[in-house]
C-alpha cells in the first residue's frame, strides 16, 4: 500500500521478463503519496484513529461512521461546504407553512440508488417509515433528533407523505425550529429501501445509497473501501476513482504513514505534530471548524455520582487549563458549557468551576465522603477530534483527582464497545465529547443532556424536568432571540447540576500530501469527498 508496492512471486517472473506490474494487498488499487493513482485510477487513502461500528448512518452516533456514511448516501437537505448553512441536497426546493408545521419538498429528478433502483418520493416515504418503526436501541438519532417513534405523543413528526412522484409533505404535530438542520444530518442519510428491506439488520455491512460513492469491502478494524457511483447525479462529481479509509488508531503510526507516503490524508494530528506537518514541502494541515466539546461524563445514576455536590467536586478537583495547556498546545480553549462559543445561545455569563482542590475537598466532606472515594475512569481507545490523545488525558485527571483523595482506575475498550457500554450506564466516569451536527443549540444540549435521551446520545442519565420543559419550549420557538434565551437559562441549570465536567473545545487537525486538492474540513467531522482530487 502506498508507495511500497506488492508484488506476487508470479508477477517476479514476469518481470524478469521486464513487464511492469504493479498492485497491493487485498486486491485493491491503492496507492498513496504520489499522486495517489495506480494506473489511471485516483485512489485516496485516508488515515483515520478507528474503525466505523455500522455503515447504516441511522443506527450509529460515531463519527467514524459517519466518515465514510457521508460519501455513501446523500441527504434531503445538505449543509454548506465549510458551514451548517442550508442547502439544496435530494430535496431541490421546499416550502414550510406559516405555522411551522408543514413542509412541502420537491425532489430531484433523474436520481438512482447504486442498486439501480429509482430514487422517488416513495423511496423518502419508506426511510421515514423504517426510522419511524424503530427504538432509541436501533436508531439513536431518530429519537434524539424527533422526540420518539411511531404513535409516541413524544414524537414530533405527525406522518410523512408521497403527494406526487417527485414532492412528499411532512407535517409535524408542533414546530420545531431546527428540523431542516436536522434533515441535513448524516444519521438521514436516504437508503435503497430495496437493499434495506432485504438485508435487514445486516444493511450496515451492505449499505446502499445515492451519493457519490458506491461501497465496496469493510476489512474489520482495518479498512473500508468506496468507490466512484458512475451514475451519481451531481455533474463532475466525484472526482476519485476510490477512496480507502485505513484505520490507524495509533497517533504516532498514523504520522508515520502520511510521511512515508502509505496514506495521503491523516485525521486525528495531534497539536504537537502540527511543526512537523507544517515544516514538511510534501504535506499541508488543515484546520477543521471548531464545533465540538470534550468532556468527562459523570453517570448520575451511580453512587457517589448520583449527588451534586461530588460532581461538583469533580469539576473543581480537575486543572482544565493545565490538560489543554499540555495536550492541545494552544489549539483549543477551556470549555465551560457543554456548547461551544461559535454555537448562538451560548452563555458567556457563567462562571466556571475554577481549579480548587481546597473546595473540591470541602464539597466531598459536606457529601459524606471526607475519606474520598475509588471510581473507574473511561479513557476512549481511539484520538477523536475533540481530545487527540484520551488515554493521556485519563492519566492527568487521574492524578489531579488524588491530590483530592479520589482513587481512579483506568480501563478502556475497544471503539464500538467501549460506546455501547456508555450508553448502557455502566461507566462511573467516561471520557467522550461530540461534534455538532447541525450547528444548532439544540443539537447539543436536548440530544446530550435531555431526559429524552437517556438510553441514547444522554450517556449520564443526568434528568431534570426544569431542564426538559425549557429544551421543549425552545425547540418549539420560532423568534432566535428568544431560543437563545432559553438556552442561556438551560446552560445555568446544567451548570448547577454538574453531570460533566466539560474540559475543552478544540481545533481538530488533518494533514495531507501536497497532491491532495480541494479538501474542505467540515465543522460537523462528516467530510463530503466528491470534490476532492489528487494530482
Amino acid at each position: 500500500m502506498g508507495k511500497k508496492k506488492i508484488v506476487s512471486i508470479a508477477f517476479l517472473m514476469l518481470l524478469l521478463l521486464s513487464t511492469a506490474l504493479y498492485g497491493c494487498s487485498g486486491g485493491d488499487s491503492e496507492s498513496g503519496g504520489e499522486g495517489g493513482e495506480s494506473g489511471d485510477e485516483k485512489v485516496l487513502i485516508f488515515g483515520r484513529g478507528g474503525d466505523s461500528v455500522s455503515l447504516d448512518p441511522i443506527t450509529v452516533t460515531d463519527g467514524e461512521s459517519f466518515k465514510v456514511t457521508k460519501n455513501i448516501f446523500d441527504t434531503l437537505i445538505n449543509f454548506g461546504e465549510q458551514d451548517t448553512e442550508i442547502e439544496a441536497g435530494l430535496a431541490s426546493d421546499w416550502e414550510a407553512s406559516e405555522d411551522g408545521l408543514t413542509y412541502t419538498f420537491q425532489l430531484q429528478e433523474g436520481v438512482t440508488f447504486h442498486d439501480g433502483t429509482d430514487f422517488n418520493a416513495e423511496a423518502v416515504v419508506a426511510n421515514f417509515e423504517r426510522w419511524a418503526a424503530g427504538d432509541a436501541d436501533q436508531f439513536p438519532y431518530y429519537k434524539s433528533m424527533f422526540g420518539g417513534f411511531g404513535e409516541e405523543e413524544e414524537h414530533v413528526i405527525e406522518s410523512v407523505e408521497a403527494t406526487g412522484d417527485y414532492e412528499i409533505v411532512i407535517t409535524l404535530k408542533r414546530p420545531q425550529a431546527p428540523f431542516l438542520k436536522n434533515l441535513a444530518m448524516s444519521p438521514f442519510g436516504i437508503a435503497s429501501p430495496t437493499a434495506f428491506e432485504e438485508a435487514g439488520e445486516s444493511f450496515g455491512d451492505n449499505p446502499v445509497g445515492t451519493g457519490p460513492f458506491k461501497f465496496v469491502e469493510w476489512q474489520r478494524n482495518d479498512t473500508v473501501t468506496i468507490e466512484k457511483f458512475d451514475d451519481y447525479w451531481v455533474d463532475g462529481e466525484p472526482k476519485l476513482d476510490q477512496v480507502v479509509f485505513r484505520a490507524i488508531p495509533d497517533n504516532s503510526a498514523r504520522l508515520n504513514a502520511l510521511l512515508s507516503g502509505e496514506i495521503d490524508l491523516a485525521d486525528g494530528i495531534t497539536p504537537s505534530d502540527s511543526e512537523t506537518i507544517e515544516s514538511d514541502e510534501n504535506l499541508q494541515l488543515f484546520e477543521r471548524p471548531s464545533m465540538n466539546v470534550g468532556y468527562l461524563g459523570l453517570t448520575t445514576t451511580r453512587e457517589p455520582f448520583d449527588d451534586p455536590k461530588v460532581r461538583q467536586a469533580m469539576n473543581h478537583a480537575i486543572d482544565r487549563q493545565a490538560i489543554v495547556d499540555s495536550f492541545f498546545e494552544g489549539r483549543a480553549e477551556v470549555a465551560k458549557n457543554p456548547m461551544p462559543p461559535v454555537i448562538s445561545g451560548y452563555n458567556d455569563s457563567i462562571e466556571g468551576y475554577e481549579y480548587d482542590p481546597e473546595k473540591a475537598k470541602e464539597l466531598l466532606a459536606e457529601a459524606g465522603l471526607e475519606e474520598g472515594f475509588t471510581m473507574e475512569l473511561w479513557a476512549m481507545p481511539v484520538p477523536r477530534p475533540y481530545m487527540p490523545d484520551g488515554q493521556k488525558v485519563a492519566e492527568a485527571i487521574q492524578s489531579d483527582l488524588a491530590e483530592v483523595g479520589i482513587t481512579a482506575e483506568i480501563v478502556s475498550y475497544e471503539w464500538a464497545t467501549y460506546l455501547e457500554k456508555a450508553a448502557a450506564g455502566e461507566a462511573d466516569a467516561f471520557l467522550l465529547g461530540w461534534t455538532g451536527d447541525n450547528g444548532d443549540a439544540d443539537n447539543f444540549l436536548y440530544v446530550l443532556l435531555d431526559q429524552d435521551n437517556i438510553g441514547s446520545n444522554n450517556y449520564t442519565y443526568y434528568e431534570n424536568q426544569d431542564l426538559h420543559d425549557i429544551l421543549i419550549e425552545a425547540q418549539t420557538e420560532v423568534d432566535e432571540d428568544a431560543r437563545n434565551e432559553l438556552y442561556m437559562q438551560a446552560q445555568e441549570i446544567i451548570h448547577e447540576d454538574a453531570p460533566w465536567v466539560p474540559l475543552a473545545h478544540s481545533t481538530p487537525l488533518l494533514a495531507g500530501g501536497t497532491n491532495v486538492i480541494d479538501f474542505k474540513a467540515h465543522p460537523t467531522g462528516s467530510d463530503k469527498l466528491s470534490s476532492v482530487d489528487l494530482e
